[in-house]
């Protein structure tokens, strides 16, 4: 292989790296997710909501305590509602 076909085969090479990179950036940050309590509307959980409710969609309350939703790490204690901010535990409510 001649050198200038090498320079433009490693080059082809770099340039599709550098074009996947922000999308492994995005798949990263939607992989790092945490359980926020109290800030779900009533039948929009994700799963196990706790007692009296068995999955994803089973809250039956805007904002029920013991239900959580994932949101990306770091947000959920500033997210606010009527009720007050999400918590990383479960409220009582």
């Amino acid at each position: 292989m001649s050198p200038a076909k090498i320079a433009l085969a490693l080059g082809a090479a770099a340039a599709a790296a550098a074009a996947l990179a922000p999308a492994a950036q995005a798949r990263a940050s939607r992989t790092k997710m945490e359980k926020c309590y109290g800030v779900s509307r009533a039948g929009k959980n994700d799963c196990a909501a706790g007692p009296g409710t068995t999955c994803a969609g089973s809250s039956t309350r805007d904002w029920q305590g013991n239900a959580w939703k994932l949101v990306p790490k770091g947000t959920c204690t500033r997210i606010r509602t009527p009720k007050g901010l999400g918590s990383l535990t479960e409220i009582e409510r």
